[in-house]
């Protein structure tokens, strides 16, 4: 029974139907590469194929080290720290990164409209009354590309986050974040933190934390409430 990885051994394609019983099988019964499985059937006697994506690729690569707050992961094409970008704020005025040198910073993709805008809105201000005199700074900057939910001048954004949630820390103007605009500063994010399915932001509220140097340290798919956070924030504070 033959089967052979993809080019980037990330995938595996099963051309023959009595391979679906066995893509099955190995499935259950290899716990250190489960897999997601997706499969289409073609009529008129095409072959039945299954799209097997690796979640855990440690059958074909490197296990992919740990990553501990308190330690930068910068890789060697991305020398500059965060401290090196300008952006502009929500009142579009030039805001140079520098100026958070020696603080810990949490960078978010917000959005107005989302089901994880209460939650997480409401966290991040607490997170920030409690600590912003020790030195930690969240960064939030609004996106409207998933779902469409910030689709509001960056007025209303302001006003929504300022006068709903009484954020106090920093709003940025509206940026994209993945695509052929994405604003630089999300590039150098992605490029120091890759996720699962590469660089990608998944979704509204991503994370991104950054050290006192302007390293990125961790990234926190946007279902991580930033409370879930808050340990290795306290870590990097320490340091």
């Amino acid at each position: 029974m033959a089967f052979a990885p993809a080019a980037a051994a990330s995938a595996i394609f099963y051309t023959k139907p009595s391979l679906q019983g066995f893509s099955r099988a190995r499935r259950a019964t290899s716990p250190s590469a489960p897999f997601i499985h997706l499969s289409a059937k073609f009529s008129g006697g095409m072959p039945l194929f299954a799209f097997d994506v690796l979640k855990n690729t440690s059958s074909f690569l490197p296990a992919k080290p740990r990553r501990n707050p308190g330690v930068a992961y910068a890789t060697a094409a991305t020398e500059k720290s965060i401290h090196n970008f300008t952006v502009k704020d929500v009142d579009g005025k030039d805001v140079s990164l520098s100026k958070f040198k020696g603080k810990v910073l949490l960078i978010v993709n917000v959005a107005s409209q989302c089901g994880l805008t209460t939650s997480n809105y409401s966290e991040l201000s607490h997170l920030y009354e409690k600590y912003k005199t020790q030195g930690f700074e969240i960064l939030a900057f609004p996106c409207n590309q998933f779902g469409g939910q910030e689709p509001g001048s960056n007025s209303d954004i302001k006003q929504f986050a300022c006068t709903r949630f009484k954020a106090e820390f920093p709003i940025f103007e509206k940026v994209d974040v993945n695509g052929p605009n994405t604003a630089p500063i999300y590039k150098f994010l992605k490029s120091s933190a890759g996720g699962f399915l590469g660089d990608l932001i998944k979704w509204n509220f991503e994370k991104f934390l950054v050290d006192k140097n302007g390293k990125v340290v961790e990234r926190y798919p946007p279902t991580t409430s930033p409370f879930q956070i808050e340990k290795d924030i306290q870590k990097l504070l320490a340091a």
